[in-house]
């Protein structure tokens, strides 16, 4: 046990280690901004046919949250204010824009009005001055911000303690979200508004040993970290895909172009696609959410059974299954399987049987990569006798079981399928004892792998998994 708690601690403690093992100890100089993995994605992105001149009044924080604290009030705001120059440097990262300066126009208008009333000084002394050229004006003005900023949207941990050994890790996300939209400055029309949403992720990881290691003799070690993501470099990396989504579908409706033609804005919008369509069936909490689209499944599993009988000494035995499911609706499935196991009880029962299962199946997250399921249903056994070699004697039962379990999706085509259950005969003799009012019966603990085909349609979609993965060709050629 004590190992297992080092082991953990040790795990732990390595989850971290990026931070953990690059403490500061001195005072760092100051340096360019850390860039986001959006940063490289806007950079790449195929130059535009023509950049679009874009004004940026105000990007403001909307949301009115203030920063979370655990004792008293405080006054900090949960965002960082400065949204709108993230919005610009974004913008100028993309290579697809010209901002021009709108957000102080009044300090840019009366700069202006000080060097034209310079310049006429000058004409009036008689040395002539060109005139001051005219600002820019956007065909475009880019609106919005953040709209909320939501704290603590899950929390979790876990810790273990065992003779003054243990350790424990805590987690926190928050989230916030945002709006954009491109309204066009000659008639008002708003073009496009894009949606993005980004967590923010705090945890925490410590370790401590508390001993007495001789007579009046103590040892305490602790150790520990905590991390938080900042929340400026979370809002610049959701301005930044929220103006690579306004870029690409702007693509999409023909609002620009890139300046490759129709091949490379088809080729951007499908790949882009694909991925917001992976993260539209991404609910919150990550959970990523696919069509049910192979209706039918083989599975193989291996399992241990327990069997309660009169006898009091119940010990583990074995078994192996092989199985057929198709699922009649998404939530709903009909399972076929057969299997082979033996059943234990005292010191000398011993026996083989062969069941044959019929069950219905629900399955309480279809959508899910990970989804509990519960069956229930009936079955056929047959008690193979060989231990005479010559003389085989089979004994017919009918059963009734039930169970649940969980299957974790692993590729288009497999999943891992854990489960329990119990099997319920309608005889108190099948350990050859009877005693007492209950039925003999047994339990089942196991694993196994599912094998996925067909085609179908889904109903929560009406579309097959292909068609859902399968890039969209939005431009015609």
């Amino acid at each position: 046990m004590r190992n297992f708690i080092s082991i953990c601690l040790i795990g732990l403690l390595f989850t971290g280690c990026g931070t953990y093992l690059n403490q500061p100890v001195q005072v760092q100089k100051a340096r360019t901004g850390e860039l986001t993995p959006k940063s490289k994605v806007l950079r790449e992105l195929p130059p535009p046919q023509e950049p679009i001149i874009v004004g940026v009044y105000n990007f403001k924080d909307q949301t009115g949250q203030y920063k979370n604290v655990e004792n008293g009030s405080s006054f900090s705001t949960a965002v960082s204010q400065g949204a709108t120059t993230m919005l610009i440097k974004a913008l100028e990262d993309s290579n697809w824009f010209t901002p021009i300066e709108r957000e102080n126009l009044g300090n840019l208008t009366q700069e202006r009005n000080i060097i034209r009333s310079t310049r006429e000084e000058f004409a009036k002394k008689g040395n002539p001055q060109p005139a001051l050229p005219p600002l820019l004006f956007a065909g475009i003005l880019l609106e919005g911000g953040i709209v909320s900023y939501d704290s603590n949207i899950i929390t979790g941990g876990l810790g273990a303690r065992y003779f003054g050994v243990g350790g424990s890790t805590q987690y926190r996300e928050d989230r916030l979200t945002l709006y954009l939209r491109a309204v066009s400055t000659s008639n008002g029309k708003i073009l496009k508004t894009v949606y993005v949403s980004k967590t923010i992720l705090s945890q925490a990881i410590d370790a401590s040993l508390f001993r007495y290691v001789n007579f009046q003799r103590l040892l305490e070690v602790e150790t520990g970290i905590t991390k938080n993501e900042p929340v400026q470099l979370a809002m610049k990396d959701a301005i930044e895909k929220a103006v690579e989504a306004l870029i690409v579908e702007g693509i999409e409706e023909n609002l620009w172009s890139t300046g490759g033609g129709a091949a490379v804005n088809q080729q951007l919008v499908a790949e882009y696609n694909k991925e917001k369509e992976l993260e539209e069936s991404t609910l919150l909490y990550e959970r990523r959410q696919t069509p049910v689209s192979k209706k039918n499944s083989f599975h193989i599993s291996g399992f241990t059974t327990l069997f309660q009988s009169d006898f009091s000494k119940k010990p583990l035995s074995y078994g192996a299954s092989f199985g057929y499911s198709r699922r009649l609706t998404d939530y709903l499935g009909l399972g076929l399987k057969g299997s082979y196991l033996t059943l234990e009880a005292g010191s000398s029962y011993e026996e083989v049987y062969v069941t044959t299962d019929l069950n219905i199946e629900g399955f309480l997250l279809p959508y899910d990569d990970i989804t509990p399921f519960v069956f229930a249903g009936a079955g056929y056994t047959v008690n193979i006798d060989d231990e005479n070699d010559t003389n085989i004697k089979l004994e017919d039962q009918y059963k009734a079981q039930g169970g649940l379990g969980i299957d974790a999706k692993i590729s288009d085509s497999f999943s891992l399928r854990a489960f329990a259950e119990a099997n319920f005969f309608f005889s108190d003799e099948i350990d050859e004892v009877e005693r007492g009012k209950r039925d003999d019966f047994y339990y089942a603990f196991g694993v196994g792998l599912n094998y996925h085909f067909g085609k179908g349609r889904s109903k929560r979609t009406n579309l097959s998994e292909e068609e859902l993965t399968e890039p969209e060709n939005t431009l015609e050629e």
